[in-house]
């Protein structure tokens, strides 16, 4: 079974910077494309990025390249994302994702899904 929890969202400044995790099992690392997805209040859950199972490679939606980091801790057993420079906008429940998807990554609705964490930014 796939289990991912999410941690580490809460309220901050416009410009600050929050690092999300998103604890799996190492099955799930090694096997899944794991993607970070938000949903705003009112607003469809959209997906912003993913890292590949295989290459960690990964890929950014627009509205979060350039700020946007997620990287892969196998001995942690954890995925992050690091975000930088947030905007009020980005103020939105982040999920963390997965799906067993070989390759490169793709931003699509992925199958399994952690509970979320709530980030706040302030203007």
């Amino acid at each position: 079974q796939v289990q991912l929890v999410e941690s580490g969202g809460d309220l901050v400044h416009a410009g600050g910077s929050l690092r999300l995790s998103c604890a799996v099992s190492d099955f799930t690392l090694n096997y899944y494309a794991i993607g970070w997805f938000r949903q705003a209040p009112g607003k469809e859950r959209e997906g912003i990025s993913c890292i590949s199972s295989s290459d960690d490679s990964t890929l950014y939606t627009d509205s979060v390249k350039g700020r946007f980091t997620i990287s892969r801790d196998y001995a942690k057993k954890t995925v992050y994302l690091q975000m930088n420079s947030l905007k009020p906008e980005d103020s939105a429940v982040y999920y963390c994702a997965a799906d067993r998807l070989s390759g490169p990554c793709a931003i699509y609705e992925y199958a399994f899904f952690g509970q979320g964490t709530q980030v706040t930014v302030s203007s």
